[in-house]
């Protein structure tokens, strides 16, 4: 599988990033541990996860931590060939340091990550979200201690408008404060908003892009057709509250995104994935399945 380098980093990851939002349920611990392990035979090298994540059975203030502790068992003698994301910033209980990006948050939940990933160091380590709460300086400051500390290599952000990324730049740029080496953003063919800043942003202050959300929770993958009832395993109907409404709009756009797959001789979902990895500074398109088949159909893009 193609490898492209992170800008300003010695790490060069697969194109294709197994995301393990999913772990824990519908995907159960054991076929979790299965397909991480097939991924990485395939040559998926880059896996990302979040403190935040335990599948569907997530509801807001729970304490997640389900898909880090699979991703634990799985990787053992297998690490040093991962590169290994996770993230901090979500609620995910009910003490100060279980939500935001302060550096006591930070502090604990990076601990309370590498015991959960039997770890001693995370690759990239992504702020999840802003934290309004949190003054910059003070978080971009405690992310400078633990790599100095070697608990992290590197770290990125997540879920940033193309303001906010300009303003944490030029925090860390006055400061003298490590700057973020990697960004994900949500991005498909449906969701194409940071097209126009935040990507163009990027690729001018050499931050590479990882987005997620490429398949629009399964919008992208073809299973959709208007005057079709919903295909039973499908995250529509397993999780309708994650998912968009199915309008009329949608289901015109999707039969558009169709037939140029058709016309290109490609699946929906290689179509869709083609395309992610086609936008600028984009150098690992995320992707979440359950069963290893749909991995393959997406490799073979």
């Amino acid at each position: 599988m193609k490898r492209n380098q992170i800008p300003k980093t010695e790490l060069e990851v697969s194109e294709i990033c197994l995301g393990t939002m999913t772990y824990g349920s519908p995907v159960s611990k054991n076929d979790a541990i299965k397909l991480t392990d097939q991924a990485i035979d395939m040559g998926i090298n880059f896996i990302d996860t979040a403190n935040m994540y335990e599948g569907y059975n997530r509801v807001p203030g729970s304490s997640g931590g389900v898909a880090e502790e699979i991703l634990g068992e799985a990787l053992q003698n297998k690490r040093d060939k991962i590169v290994l994301a996770t993230k901090v910033g979500m609620n995910i209980g009910d003490t100060p340091e279980d939500v935001g990006t302060s550096p006591e948050a930070i502090r604990k939940q990076l601990d309370l990550s590498l015991k959960r990933l039997k770890t001693d160091y995370i690759d990239i380590y992504y702020l999840h979200s802003p934290d309004p709460e949190t003054p910059i300086i003070s978080t971009l400051s405690e992310l400078d201690n633990v790599i100095n500390q070697g608990k992290i290599r590197y770290y990125g952000i997540s879920n940033f408008s193309a303001q906010q990324l300009e303003e944490l730049l030029t925090i860390a740029d006055e400061n003298m404060l490590p700057r973020p080496v990697i960004c994900q953003p949500p991005l498909s063919l449906l969701k194409q908003d940071v097209i126009h800043d935040l990507l163009p942003l990027c690729e001018q202050e050499s931050i590479a892009v990882a987005p997620y959300q490429i398949f629009q929770g399964g919008l992208l993958t073809g299973k959709y057709h208007k005057g079709m009832p919903l295909p039973k395993d499908s995250r529509k109907s397993e999780k309708s509250e994650w998912m968009w409404n199915l309008t009329d709009e949608i289901f015109d756009q999707l039969e558009e995104i169709e037939i140029s797959a058709k016309n290109e001789g490609i699946s929906m979902i290689q179509y869709a994935v083609r395309w992610v990895l086609s936008q600028s500074a984009v150098v690992s398109a995320i992707v979440g399945v359950k069963r290893i088949d749909q991995l393959k159909e997406i490799i073979n893009k």
